[in-house]
């Protein structure tokens, strides 16, 4: 023997049998449901009421006050060379990146001629051109990169 079923459109007649014996026994369904969650069924059916704000929200104009950067040179462990805000930790500046070449780490300062998207104005390129294309190594490290960004800058290396 072979059956053969076929899609028709609408509920199959098991699903609307079932949907209507639901339908018919709500009252006692719902009331096993109280039962056993000690009436929180009902209780999570009910609408729920957003938080209303209590009393007066005053606001007296002003703004909040307004931090004053205190930048930082820091070279991050991915090479990048920058200057942060202390207090925000974000970044004010992008000087350049320690780049590697057959074996010797130099640093690339942050110009278009160098591949940077957003390069440098031209009164720090032109204060750090000299810098560019220095090695870093064992003798003149990333602290005294930092140190000599910030003396030319004005800007205190990390410590």
């Amino acid at each position: 023997m072979v059956e053969i079923f076929s899609k028709q459109d609408g509920p199959r007649r098991e699903d609307a049998q079932v949907r209507r014996l639901i339908e018919q026994n709500r009252g006692v369904i719902t009331k096993l449901a109280d039962h056993f969650s000690g009436g929180l069924y009902s209780e999570s059916k009910k609408p729920k009421i957003g938080p209303q704000a209590e009393g007066l929200i005053i606001h007296i104009g002003g703004t909040a006050p307004v931090h004053a950067p205190e930048p930082k040179i820091r070279v991050t462990a991915n090479g990048r060379v920058i200057a942060v805000d202390v207090g925000t930790g974000r970044q004010l500046h992008h000087f350049g990146d320690l780049r590697s070449q057959d074996g010797v780490t130099m640093f690339a300062l942050a110009t278009k001629a160098n591949g940077f998207i957003a390069p440098l104005d031209d009164t720090m390129a032109e204060a750090l051109s000299d810098m560019n294309d220095v090695p870093v190594g064992a003798s003149y490290g990333t602290a005294d990169l930092a140190a000599d960004i910030g003396l030319r800058l004005g800007i205190p290396p990390e410590t």
